[in-house]
């Protein structure tokens, strides 16, 4: 049920950055600490059992975030959902979590009124998300997957969740239509075809990617440094 108290769980290496994240959960309507873990593979075996949302720090002393995030998603933990809190900053990091369709990134020291708005965006948007799917009719095509993967893709034509501060959804569907489904295109392309700053393209592009709109690549220069390129993520057969 909607209503019912989002159950989280809270993962750090640190014993204080736990106590006080589980604290400003637990004092946030409508959310409750469950349970927390110290390292990324108890996290893993805690997430199983009844987590709604994951709060994931990306240091932790045996597996990284990343390695969590790649876990959870192979064991196939449906509905879970997690939000990053983390000091990493490092572009790689913050793009293969993004990949990984997390429900946000909030960069350390944050305040408790920070993570309780995104804790309230994420509850209304994960409301919304309920809703449209208790209230349409599945395709075949939909039936066809469930029995293939265990979920259901939500179709586009579903009520759409509102966008983050700061983004336009005019600008939102230019960016979106100069991608393409097969070539891969850079932040910079998005930007000089859409007359949009690198910046603004990149934070639209961070949100699609976030959202399972675009599938993000990375390839390799000379000197070793990645390229980041996007395209629209392929939609599913039938």
């Amino acid at each position: 049920m909607t209503d019912d108290p989002v159950r989280v769980l809270v993962v750090d290496d640190d014993a204080a950055a736990r106590a006080l994240h589980g604290r400003f959960v637990d004092e946030t309507p409508g959310f409750r600490v469950i349970g927390s873990a110290a390292t990324g593979i108890a996290a893993v075996e805690r997430a199983r059992q009844d987590v709604d949302l994951v709060l994931l720090d990306m240091r932790l002393p045996d597996i990284s975030g990343v390695e969590v995030l790649h876990r959870l998603r192979t064991r196939g933990a449906e509905g879970l959902d997690v939000l990053v809190i983390s000091s990493s900053q490092d572009q790689v990091t913050v793009r293969q979590a993004l990949a990984a369709h997390v429900v946000g990134y909030l960069v350390k020291p944050f305040t408790q009124e920070m993570l309780q708005r995104r804790l309230d965006t994420y509850r209304r948007e994960r409301q919304a998300r309920a809703e449209a799917d208790r209230d349409r009719a599945l395709t075949q095509g939909d039936i066809d997957r469930l029995l293939g993967t265990g979920t259901v893709r939500v179709p586009e034509r579903s009520s759409p969740a509102p966008l983050p501060k700061g983004l336009a959804q005019v600008t939102l569907d230019r960016v979106r239509a100069s991608l393409d489904p097969v070539a891969f295109v850079s932040s910079s392309d998005v930007a000089s075809a859409c007359g949009l700053s690198r910046a603004t393209a990149q934070r639209y592009l961070e949100h699609l990617v976030s959202t399972g709109v675009i599938d993000l690549a990375h390839r390799y220069g000379a000197r070793g440094r990645p390229r980041i390129l996007y395209r629209l993520a392929p939609s599913p057969p039938g």
